[in-house]
């Protein structure tokens, strides 16, 4: 039997693939439910076995049903058992280079470990209500406008369009015509934003603007644009559950890089490669989430 060894993930769980080699090759932990797939010489491969290498393998299997997953997966542990088995035949874990490999996944899986247990911990219902309480308080009461606009290349193209526009033409389905905006098949409709999310010659334009009426042409770095503000309004937070799974990432986060931060803090460090620097702090607040519906301003797209 063939089986492609799927791509594993990279970051934290850099390490897994060998820790599956291992759980392999010593066994995993006996579980009573632990039902046996297949044996490989004699050795189980269980279940859970199956569940951690999904886990590590979840970015190659995202495309396969359930079924097929489970059944790639299977094949790729038994490959990895039959290979395993034939790699300690040549006692390759005796090698310089098997072992210093070894030690460093022995190191990431704890890393690994480690940090997953801070993350977990600090991700309590208050702070995640804190987190958003105190992003809310930032966007609560900043303006908001819906708007519609048609992008073209050239500023006769844009007086064009403007000139149809006043003679009566509907803005949408002028859109759907002649803008060469991605958005363009939805009558040129950008959906609320606020001024920040454009680049500023579009948000002068359009935040200035009031309902119902129709700019002359603007021009930006991706071209020229006919912009039509259909309403403006004061934008406020969205419910927490609508955003509890960026909330929950970014308290988890934080949690890891101020633990981190703090062993570095506490630790002797040299590096010989040059001369020392400043241990930087990671700012983590600058990425906070914003409850919001995160839209990307519309020229953006180009």
């Amino acid at each position: 039997m063939t089986t492609s060894f799927p791509e594993t993930k990279t970051g934290l769980r850099f390490g897994l693939a060998a820790a599956l080699v291992l759980a392999l090759i010593t066994g995993s932990p006996a579980r009573a439910d632990d039902k046996v797939l297949a044996k490989v010489n004699g050795v189980e491969i269980k279940e859970s076995d199956v569940a951690l290498a999904e886990e590590e393998l979840a970015p190659s299997l995202q495309q396969m049903d359930p079924a097929s997953r489970k059944d790639n997966v299977l094949g790729f542990l038994i490959d990895l058992q039959i290979v395993a088995k034939a790699a300690e035949d040549k006692k390759i874990e005796n090698t310089d280079d098997f072992k210093k490999r070894l030690a460093f996944t022995r190191k990431r899986l704890m890393m690994d470990s480690l940090l997953a247990a801070e993350g977990k911990a600090a991700t309590t219902e208050e702070a995640m209500k804190k987190v958003y309480e105190d992003a809310a308080k930032q966007i609560t009461g900043e303006v908001e406008v819906r708007a519609r606009h048609i992008l073209v290349e050239t500023e006769d193209e844009a007086k064009a369009v403007a000139e149809e526009l006043k003679k009566g033409a509907d803005f949408a389905e002028l859109a759907k015509k002649k803008s060469k905006d991605p958005g363009a098949s939805d009558g040129g409709d950008l959906g609320f934003f606020t001024k920040e999310q454009m680049v500023p010659e579009f948000s002068t334009v359009a935040f200035a603007l009031e309902p119902g009426k129709i700019s002359d042409p603007v021009k930006s770095q991706f071209g020229w644009h006919v912009i039509k503000v259909e309403e403006k309004r004061n934008r406020t937070a969205p419910p927490i559950d609508q955003v509890k799974g960026q909330i929950e990432t970014y308290v988890t986060r934080k949690a890891q890089a101020d633990y981190v931060a703090k062993l570095r803090e506490a630790a002797k460090v040299e590096r010989t490669d040059k001369p020392a620097e400043p241990a930087a702090k990671p700012d983590a607040a600058k990425d906070a989430p914003k409850p919001s519906d995160s839209k990307m301003a519309p020229p953006a797209k180009k």
